[in-house]
C-alpha cells in the first residue's frame, strides 16, 4: 500500500472519531453540567529509508471545553450551580470523581447525593450530611450548608491538581489522576443548575464539515484504488 493511501486512511480514522465526539456533544446538548468535547489532530512524521518522509495524522487527543454553561433557575433548595471555575467532588464505587452537574437531593440517611446516588463530598473528602429535620436549608456562595443560621457542612468546590490529567468518565463525570485541590475562584448558586455548554448550531455545522472532509477522503481512496488497478492491468496485459 502506498504512502498516500496510508496517510489518507489515518485521516479518515481520525475524522470518524471526531464525528463520534460531535454526535455525542449534540446528544448531550440538554444534559445538566455537560461539557463539550473536542478532538485535536496530531501529525507524526517518519523517515522511509532513502525516500521522502511519511506524514501520518492521528486524532487521539480529546479536549474538554471549560466555557461556562448557562444558568437555569429551579428554586430547588439542593440544586447547585457553579459560577466560574471548579467542580463538585463526589464519591463513586471507583473512587472520587469530579462533576459540574449539581442536581442533588438528600438520601434517607441524610447525606447529600447526586441523581445517581453518589455521595457529595466536602473539600476534605468527607460526606456532606443534611439532617432530615433541618428545616429550610441555605447554601452560601462558599458552599456552607446551614439551617436556621446554624452551619451544618460545606459542599466542596475543587479543581484538578493537574488540569491536563483530567479524564472524562461517563457524560458529566471526570477523574483526576493527580488528585484535587481547593478551588477559590468559583462560587455556588443555590436554586440554579448549570446547563450544557454545547452550542448545538456550531456542533451541527462542524458535523457537516467533518462529513464533507470524510467524503473527500473516500473519493481519493476510490480514485487511488482505480489508478492502481489500471496500472496492474497495464502491466499484466
Amino acid at each position: 500500500m502506498e504512502n498516500a493511501t496510508y496517510t489518507t486512511l489515518t485521516r479518515q480514522s481520525g475524522l470518524m472519531r471526531e464525528m463520534q465526539v460531535v454526535a455525542n456533544n449534540i446528544a448531550n446538548s440538554a444534559t445538566t453540567g455537560f461539557r463539550a468535547e473536542g478532538v485535536t489532530f496530531t501529525e507524526v512524521i517518519r523517515r522511509t529509508g532513502t525516500g521522502p518522509s511519511l506524514s501520518m495524522a492521528a486524532a487521539r487527543v480529546r479536549t474538554t471545553s471549560d466555557l461556562q454553561g448557562g444558568l437555569r433557575r429551579t428554586d430547588g433548595p439542593l440544586d447547585l450551580a457553579i459560577e466560574g471555575p471548579g467542580f463538585f467532588l463526589i464519591e463513586t464505587p471507583r473512587g472520587e470523581r469530579l462533576t459540574r452537574a449539581g442536581s442533588f437531593s438528600a438520601s434517607a440517611a441524610g447525606e447529600l447525593v447526586t441523581s445517581d446516588g453518589f455521595r457529595v463530598l466536602d473539600a476534605g473528602g468527607a460526606p456532606v450530611f443534611v439532617p432530615p429535620d433541618a428545616g429550610d436549608i441555605a447554601i452560601g456562595a462558599d458552599g456552607t450548608v446551614s439551617a436556621g443560621g446554624r452551619p451544618l457542612a460545606q459542599v466542596g468546590l475543587v479543581r484538578p491538581a493537574d488540569p491536563l490529567g483530567l479524564t472524562r468518565e461517563g457524560g458529566t463525570m471526570f477523574r483526576s489522576a493527580a488528585g484535587v485541590e481547593p478551588e477559590e475562584g468559583g462560587r455556588l448558586l443555590q436554586g440554579f443548575l448549570e446547563a450544557s455548554n454545547v452550542e448545538p448550531v456550531a456542533q451541527i455545522a462542524r458535523m457537516i464539515e467533518v462529513q464533507r472532509a470524510y467524503e473527500l477522503g473516500q473519493k481519493f481512496l476510490e480514485a487511488e484504488d482505480q489508478r492502481i488497478r489500471n496500472a496492474v492491468s497495464t502491466l499484466i496485459s
